[in-house]
């Protein structure tokens, strides 16, 4: 051997710096739990959240629901929204300032007094000029009665000055209000290709990652906003285009190992008119978070009450389909039994977080392992 403690130093000396890039950069998959859908209310409609539930059971025994399963519907009553939006943006419109000061107040009271689903938040106006005062107001008035945990969601992000600022916003909030550093986070909506490819040629959505300095915890695509601006024709706008994948793997790759978690975007094909019309939207709906789920993307949006029941059916599904075989690969591999996969560290790793998620959701009652164990594994 050739290599002496002095050249082991030296080569530690030389890797010191990117060391430390990779733990602040690529600190590993967020822990915890992720909802698999965010439901987006606009303000003014916000007390009628509390319904969607009942109104999801009312859809699927009217219309003869394709996927009956009695543990959808315990989780429609018990727990229905897992992520709840408040929209003060393009689902709430332009009002005025006196108008839309009171949603504030109204929705942060609303949300105070509870109950209300596990996750929640708001989203403002984009820092655009045109906006960007009612938005920095909107979200100032809403502190200043609601300071528990929300997530703020940040539309029409088109560079990283708009980000870096938002930290900045954050920093002056938090002082403001006398709330702990750190605590105000922000998901950012990937609905411009200006997001996702800048004008140099390089992944723009990688250094909005970076300019969030470790305050974002989402992207979350924009189907229609996305596919507008990239030139898709109406009738061809969808989560499954082409240019909608294109943008969501690199939302993905950006995103991997950053602890910023990915989110797909949504259908506006709703289940409303005649029972034909309602299950042939349920169809495409379950179709289309189905596939989500199978690309990795394991959030999506919903806009009417009755997509959460196609939304919990293809869920459920999914991970009940694959629960035997991941608990036996993840056996096999803890024995270091053979088998005809040869399975990595990093796919045990997929393979528990897989499972946690079927916990987590309700899809599974029994993930094989204890909670403990997948957590540690994952």
């Amino acid at each position: 051997m050739r290599l002496s403690d002095s050249d082991y130093q030296e080569i530690d000396g030389r890797l010191a710096a990117h060391d430390a890039f990779l733990r602040a950069r690529y600190p590993g998959e967020r822990a915890g739990r992720q909802p698999i859908h965010t439901v987006y209310v606009p303000a003014d409609k916000l007390s009628g959240f509390a319904d969607w539930g009942a109104q999801a059971l009312a859809a699927m025994d009217e219309h003869d629901f394709p996927w009956p399963d009695p543990t959808i519907r315990a989780k429609l009553e018990l727990e229905p929204i897992e992520d709840l939006r408040v929209d003060f943006e393009d689902g709430y419109g332009v009002r005025d300032d006196a108008q839309e000061d009171a949603a504030v107040r109204q929705a942060a009271l609303l949300l105070a007094k509870g109950p209300k689903p596990p996750f929640l938040g708001i989203r403002i106006k984009s820092l655009e000029a045109a906006t960007r005062h009612r938005s920095l107001r909107t979200l100032d008035l809403f502190l200043d009665t609601y300071q528990e945990l929300f997530t703020i969601t940040l539309p029409k992000v088109s560079g990283t000055d708009q980000v870096a600022t938002m930290v900045t916003l954050c920093e002056k909030l938090e002082r403001g209000y006398g709330i702990s550093a750190g605590s105000l986070t922000f998901e950012i909506q990937v609905e411009l290709p200006s997001a996702v490819l800048a004008a140099d040629g390089t992944a723009t959505v990688a250094r909005l990652i970076t300019a969030a300095d470790g305050r974002c915890t989402g992207l979350h695509y924009g189907t229609y906003d996305y596919s507008a601006a990239a030139g898709v024709a109406a009738a061809y706008q969808s989560m499954e285009h082409p240019a909608a994948d294109y943008a969501k793997a690199v939302m993905q790759a950006a995103a991997a190992q950053t602890g910023v978690r990915l989110s797909d975007g949504s259908t506006n094909v709703l289940p409303v008119g005649s029972s034909s019309q309602v299950r042939s939207a349920w169809e495409l709906h379950h179709r289309l978070v189905r596939r989500s789920l199978e690309r990795g993307y394991y959030q999506g949006w919903d806009l009417h009450p009755a997509q959460l029941a196609s939304r919990y059916a293809a869920t459920y599904e999914f991970f009940r389909d694959g629960r035997d075989v991941a608990v036996e690969r993840l056996h096999r591999y803890l024995n270091r039994q053979e088998s005809g996969i040869a399975d990595e560290p990093a796919t045990a790793r997929a393979l528990a977080g897989y499972l946690l998620r079927g916990l987590d959701c309700g899809a599974l009652a029994d993930a094989g392992f204890p909670r403990s164990e997948l957590a540690s594994l994952a």
